[in-house]
């Protein structure tokens, strides 16, 4: 069996779709990476409409094209947190975004996902891949609350600082 040197090293697993909450668990996944001396893993799975099933087809290049959307996604969200300090492994793939997460948290301390992703689903309270990494993960998970965006400004009140 061949292994890396860094395949022993400790792994913070983090899931990213690109949603406000893959981005906040990134954050805090890359801080719990800082805390354990870890390897930032970062897992971003895309999949075929399921409309495939149903006949739709597709272009010759969708999965190139998804694919590299989704590089190109993850790797800017990786930049943007600066992340020099901790080495950060970057993973695309297609397939069943909770099968493969479960699958990687066999090689992690923790798993970090975002509470709920872009599915369709957004007035759950969690979503169904977070769940299923509750439920399946071989490693304790950390799901980071839903924070709202908000949409605009009109109609806040404002609050002058205290003197």
């Amino acid at each position: 069996m061949d292994t890396n040197a860094h395949d022993l090293d400790p792994v913070v697993l983090v899931g990213f779709d690109g949603s406000a909450d893959a981005r906040a668990a990134l954050r805090y996944a890359l801080d719990e990476a800082r805390r354990r001396s870890a390897r930032l893993r970062v897992v971003d799975v895309w999949q075929f409409p399921t409309t495939v099933a149903m006949g739709m087809v597709l272009p010759p290049d969708f999965a190139d094209v998804s694919a590299k959307a989704a590089a190109e996604a993850l790797s800017k969200a990786v930049d943007e947190l600066g992340a020099t300090d901790v080495p950060v492994d970057q993973v695309v793939t297609d397939g069943i975004p909770s099968h493969v997460l479960v699958e990687e948290s066999r090689r992690a301390e923790v798993l970090v996902v975002g509470s709920r992703g872009r599915g369709a689903f957004t007035g759950m309270l969690l979503g169904s891949v977070s769940q299923a990494c509750v439920h399946h993960a071989a490693c304790p998970v950390v799901v980071m609350p839903h924070q709202p965006v908000p949409t605009s400004d009109a109609g806040r009140k404002q609050v002058a600082p205290a003197a």
